[in-house]
């Protein structure tokens, strides 16, 4: 198990900020442990700006990310996933599709920085403040010690993420 690459999916129902954000950390925090990736139930088309320039401040690479389907996960030849995790509250609400793999769930719904409304200063801090959030569970979450904890022990990890 030490040398297994887990499969993660983020979703939100937009796949424009929250869940690319947090893939985008993922890249960052779990190489060669973990492949990131990110979709929602109604993807937007684009990925909002402000998620774009935040990530390039943090000089995280921003290639390859897009505004996608979770259809993409759902269909065969998709990849094995081990990891589902919703990001925003109208995802977790949403019936999912029917996941390859029987992966591991858990919401870790944290605030809609892109529905934030005031200045260009206060929707940025809520972009850096939604990242924030996401990274810590993040950092949680790639040091939990996944070979010696059953499915069940796990489970409750990934719940308990979500709460803080």
């Amino acid at each position: 198990m030490p040398d297994e690459v887990f499969n993660v999916l983020f979703l939100c129902t937009g796949n424009s900020a929250r869940s690319i954000l947090a893939e985008a950390i993922l890249h960052r925090e779990g190489p060669g442990k973990f492949n990131a990736h990110s979709a929602g139930s109604q993807p937007k088309g684009e990925v909002h700006p402000y998620a774009l320039d935040l990530l390039k401040q943090l000089n995280h690479s921003t290639k390859g990310f897009r505004s996608k389907s979770w259809d993409e996960f759902a269909v065969a030849g998709a990849p094995k996933l081990d990891f589902v995790f919703t990001v925003c509250d109208n995802a977790a609400a949403e019936v999912c599709p029917i996941w390859p793999g029987q992966p591991m769930t858990a919401h870790w719904g944290v605030p809609d920085p892109a529905a934030v409304e005031g200045t260009e200063a206060e929707k940025r801090l809520a972009f850096a403040d939604t990242y924030r959030m996401l990274k810590n569970r993040i950092s949680i979450f790639v040091n939990l010690p996944m070979s010696s904890l059953d499915r069940l022990s796990l489970q409750q990890k990934l719940s308990d993420i979500g709460q803080s």
